[in-house]
């Protein structure tokens, strides 16, 4: 075997490995199924599809073996027992058509996908609106109700000089933060004696709290739209590629096959007499 014979063998082994191995990682990527989860299917496709580049490498490969065979003047060399090319360009035109496929799939699940994110959002919303509402009505009651706050106030004090509750010593995060609603229940029993005073103030604390939620269901509706259209962007155009590379290895391989007609063993000549 001459040294061309054995690089297009090593070509074609090399092209093989590297087809099979990709068929196999699919078959795996796919196990354990669940069709009726879209979050699947999404991962699915975005994994095949990051790894579409790979059995086209492998097809390069096998090719560019048969084009070494197709340069060399050894009949050897030409002849072959089996031609990997037409498994080639029928694997090549199945995976253009998958590819294909997976564009408007992909799409349709990134944007249910989407839709669900925002319904979440949406009721995420929804929940922190009422609770902002049993806050603001809990501030409210303890403002009517000064007995119970100066209560709730000296509870804390006895806590915060102690510092220990329930027999268990408060670390320092802790300690702080008992302070802070100490201080914001003195503040509040400072307000409710100026009715006019306590009013604005929680009007204030209403609309920063209404703000504050707005602007987090905004940045969360504004991330999942732009995942969903990188995705879509990212995917989908990287698939429609590897679509039309594919089909068209299948399709110019499969007509030069019939223009050129299958390949034959080489015969000797017979001996002139």
């Amino acid at each position: 075997m001459n040294n061309t014979a054995f690089t297009s063998l090593v070509l074609k082994l090399i092209g093989v490995v590297f087809i099979l191995s990709s068929l196999l990682d699919y078959v795996t990527l796919a196990f354990p199924l669940d069709w009726q989860n879209k979050q699947w299917q999404i991962g699915l496709v975005t994994s095949i599809v990051d790894r579409g580049i790979v059995p086209l490498v492998g097809m390069a490969f096998i090719l560019l073996g048969y084009w070494l065979d197709s340069k060399s003047d050894t009949p050897q060399v030409k002849s072959s027992g089996f031609d990997l090319r037409l498994p080639v360009y029928l694997l090549a035109s199945v995976l253009g058509l998958m590819f294909l496929l997976m564009v408007p799939l992909h799409l349709n699940n990134l944007n249910t996908a989407k839709t669900d994110a925002l319904a979440q959002i949406e009721e995420g919303a929804g929940q922190g609106a009422d609770q902002i509402k049993a806050f603001l009505s809990q501030v409210d009651t303890l403002s009517k109700n000064p007995q119970l706050l100066r209560q709730q106030i000296q509870q804390l004090s006895q806590v915060i000089d102690a510092r220990q509750v329930q027999g268990r010593a408060l670390n320092a995060q802790q300690l702080e933060r008992l302070t802070q609603q100490r201080a914001q229940l003195e503040g509040l029993r400072d307000l409710s004696a100026n009715p006019t005073e306590y009013k604005k103030r929680i009007d204030q604390l209403k609309k920063g709290l209404e703000t504050q939620l707005l602007d987090r269901r905004k940045q969360a509706e504004t991330q999942a739209k732009t995942n969903a259209l990188k995705q879509s962007l990212r995917i989908g155009l990287s698939s429609l590629m590897l679509a039309i590379v594919y089909a068209v290895i299948g399709a110019v391989g499969f007509k030069s096959s019939m223009g050129s007609g299958a390949p034959k063993m080489s015969r000797p000549k017979a001996p002139k007499r």
